[in-house]
């Protein structure tokens, strides 16, 4: 559904983004992540036809954005941080207004882009009078007024209390039934709460591209089992254990090769000393260690 073949986009000397590749399939809702500076802007505005890329090229349901801009562009909803909208309009004529320019009728499209994003009770309402968040509804609502294939949202939920960032989490969440989404974000439990993979970029490269539960699983094992006093060496010689590190009462193992097959060592080694399995289970990581991590490799 979106494609990015060896992105690059220079400003001058400076090196914005350096030859960035990846695919994201139908329905799917990926995070972009990275410090301010990374690259996640220009990657969103290469893909969206804004911005030619210096190298590479980009496609968005089968058309390359470059060669095909305006048909690439209207399979695209994108909602850009800085809000696209005119404060002294009334929310009901400014997506009318949207609508024409996009070439759909407003009389069908307005009232189902304002059903979705819930923004009946607001429709009559100049923009400015809005809150935060009934603002950043109504920049999703421009942005899905043509029902596109594809919906690319920069930073949905900056600025929002708890009560609007759930109610944008389930919006984004009802836009994935229809379409795949792109969501940019500096928070990580956003991405943690919606998203089933992850692009982290840093300086302009691309350092990660995994799902989320990749992501969350750690090459370790937790274990808890009867401690005797040779545990230690015999959950050593388990083939794939590198090493083991008690931790109160249970045991660390950090492991080299697959979990599974690991764990199936252990639980065996374990079943030959005769004792018992209590718990054995991959520990999981959080998602802010995991972009730490992927930045210091990448620094």
């Amino acid at each position: 559904m979106i494609e990015a073949k060896a992105l690059s986009r220079a400003y001058g000397e400076f090196q914005a983004v350096r030859s960035v590749s990846f695919d994201i399939g139908p329905g799917e809702i990926v995070g972009l992540l990275g410090h301010n500076g990374a690259g996640k802007t220009t990657i969103m505005k290469m893909l969206t036809g804004y911005l030619e890329p210096s190298a590479g090229s980009a496609w968005v349901d089968g058309l390359e954005v470059e060669a095909d801009r305006e048909a690439a562009q209207a399979a695209i909803g994108y909602l850009p941080e800085s809000l696209p909208v005119y404060p002294e309009m009334l929310v009901a004529d400014y997506l009318a207004y949207v609508a024409t320019l996009r070439s759909v009728d407003p009389r069908t499209a307005v009232p189902k882009a304002i059903a979705s994003t819930e923004l009946g009770e607001k429709a009559l309402a100049p923009i400015q009078t809005l809150s935060r968040g009934f603002k950043q509804r109504v920049g999703v609502a421009q942005a899905i007024l043509h029902e596109p294939r594809c919906v690319i949202l920069d930073e949905p939920t900056n600025g929002l209390d708890p009560d609007q960032t759930q109610q944008m989490r389930d919006l984004i969440r009802s836009l994935a039934e229809r379409s795949t989404v792109i969501l940019s974000t500096h928070i990580m439990q956003e991405v943690d709460a919606l998203c089933d993979r992850a692009l982290i970029l840093s300086r302009g490269e691309l350092v990660l591209d995994k799902t989320l539960a990749e992501l969350r699983q750690s090459a370790a094992l937790k274990l808890r089992t009867r401690p005797v006093d040779d545990l230690v060496e015999r959950l050593r010689a388990v083939p794939g254990v590198a090493t083991v590190t008690p931790e109160g009462d249970s045991y660390r193992l950090d492991c080299g090769t697959e979990l599974d097959a690991v764990a199936s060592a252990v639980a065996t080694a374990l079943a030959d000393a005769q004792l018992p399995l209590y718990e054995l289970f991959p520990i999981r990581r959080d998602l802010e260690t995991v972009f730490r991590e992927a930045n210091e490799r990448a620094n």
